[in-house]
């Protein structure tokens, strides 16, 4: 049973930068780790995905440009380096492994963390 742990998340001003960080432990990631983000009375939505074994990476368009998503293999460990921060990338992060089918569907997703507040003051 894999288990996610995200870190990472804080509060910054707008224009700022930070970098989440998702450990997985108790078992092997072997297909897609993606990060999904819920601000208040929204849906989970998708914001970036990376392939564990290409480093392939997806990107929703707000965030392109902007957020990068990186793996260490050693570490089990995906990073969400968040740069040019905006008030409304204000959310709950959470992290998420091995989906079976569409990989931007919350519903994919097989694993998930318990999130990580990020919140960008204007």
């Amino acid at each position: 049973q894999v288990q996610l742990v995200e870190s990472g998340g804080g509060l910054v001003q707008a224009g700022g930068s930070l970098r989440l960080s998702c450990a997985a432990s108790g078992g092997t990631l072997r297909a897609i780790v993606g990060w999904f983000r819920q601000a208040p009375g929204k849906e989970r939505e998708f914001v970036a995905a990376i392939t564990w074994s290409g480093g392939d990476t997806y990107y929703t368009n707000p965030v392109k440009g902007r957020f990068t998503i990186s793996q260490d293999n050693a570490k089990s460990t995906v990073y969400l380096q968040m740069s040019s921060l905006k008030p409304e990338d204000t959310a709950v992060y959470y992290c998420a492994a091995d989906p079976a089918g569409n990989i931007y569907s919350r519903s994919s997703y097989y694993y998930w963390g318990r999130g990580t507040q990020v919140t960008v003051s204007s």
